[in-house]
């Protein structure tokens, strides 16, 4: 298989810092035009308004590990965050791999066969909150794939098309021909992208760690925030796990992001009106513990009414909760 590399080795810092260069360059420029044509009377004002979009400038071309801090400085950031800001280049993606978790296109009817095969009744991680109680079973899957790909700098994800009417160059940056099976799987995930939210759904997808910090602390109505992600389970194995003692809800308001399988870490991140999250602990089958995150939607009347969550839980949409687990490459961002 052809790997994905750009079309031009470049090293993405080194053109975040030259754009960041060339725009304070344009403000003094501008700065300097003002001040030959206005009254000496404006100087101190348009001083004053250097310093502010200077500030703003600033704080944008942070590195993303900075800015983490700045917005978020009563949240430490949890190891996966951090592996995901490793320069890596890009992923190759694989269209043979099943990737993405059960949670998006909730108002999709999956099947269990196919290309969507890891939906089925044995990946999937669908459960009744009545079930959440200590010595229930289930049989999981919680990690869907290791973390290879890397957010970009906030200014060059920004910098690079993302939409379906700009197909043919995104595939032409990554030297893909249109009708390869890399092509594909890229033209699904911007398509997932571009579908409207479903009714009580405010979705996005962050193509950089700020604009995920942005989208999921603007849902939240807060900085003050906690990141959960679901730890210490092993790469693409699945097994029974039995719900332990000491499960506790955490939250009635959160915004839950998967990883897009993309060339670079991109996650659609969304909030339901109705939610409640819990921590489960969980021990598998081979003695191994975990806690895992689950969220329960409660209002269900939206969903596709053949999602293969009814088919396994055997209920009607808009009838009961329905959980799920946060699988791995995931997160949940909840206020504190």
């Amino acid at each position: 298989m052809a790997k994905i590399v750009p079309r031009i080795s470049i090293n993405i810092k080194q053109l975040a810092s030259v754009l960041v260069v060339q725009a304070n360059s344009f403000l003094i420029a501008l700065l300097s035009a003002l001040v030959s044509e206005l009254s000496w009377n404006f100087v101190p004002f348009l001083f004053w308004l250097f310093f502010l979009v200077m500030l703003v400038i600033s704080h944008a071309s942070l590195p993303s590990e900075d800015y983490w801090k700045l917005v978020l400085p009563h949240t430490p950031m949890p190891k996966a965050i951090q592996d995901l800001l490793q320069p890596k280049g890009l992923r190759s993606v694989d269209a043979a791999t099943p990737y993405c978790g059960v949670q998006i296109g909730l108002n999709k009817a999956f099947q269990s066969t196919g290309e969507d095969a890891h939906y089925d009744s044995n990946g999937g991680s669908f459960f009744l909150e009545t079930d959440l109680h200590p010595g229930k079973k289930m049989k999981l899957k919680l990690a869907i794939t290791t973390n290879e790909a890397a957010f970009l700098p906030h200014q060059v994800a920004e910098s690079i098309p993302f939409s379906s009417d700009k197909l043919s160059e995104i595939l032409s940056r990554f030297s893909l021909k249109e009708k390869s099976a890399e092509a594909k799987v890229i033209k699904k995930a911007i398509e997932e992208c571009e579908e409207p939210a479903m009714e009580g759904e405010a979705k996005y997808c962050a193509k950089s760690l700020e604009s995920l910090i942005e989208f999921s602390t603007s849902k939240l109505g807060s900085r003050n925030v906690n990141v959960l992600i679901t730890n210490d389970v092993k790469p693409m194995t699945s097994q029974e796990y039995e719900f332990g003692v000491g499960m506790k809800k955490i939250a009635d308001k959160a915004v839950v992001c998967h990883e897009v399988y993309y060339p670079y870490a991109v996650f659609y991140c969304h909030a339901f009106a109705k939610t409640r999250t819990y921590m489960i602990p969980l021990v598998g089958a081979d003695g191994s513990k975990t806690k895992a995150v689950a969220t329960c939607h409660l209002d269900t009347s939206a969903w596709h009414p053949k999602h293969v969550a009814f088919k396994v839980l055997n209920v009607k949409p808009g009838t009961v909760p329905v959980c799920h687990f946060i699988h791995s490459n995931d997160m949940v961002w909840i206020p504190k």
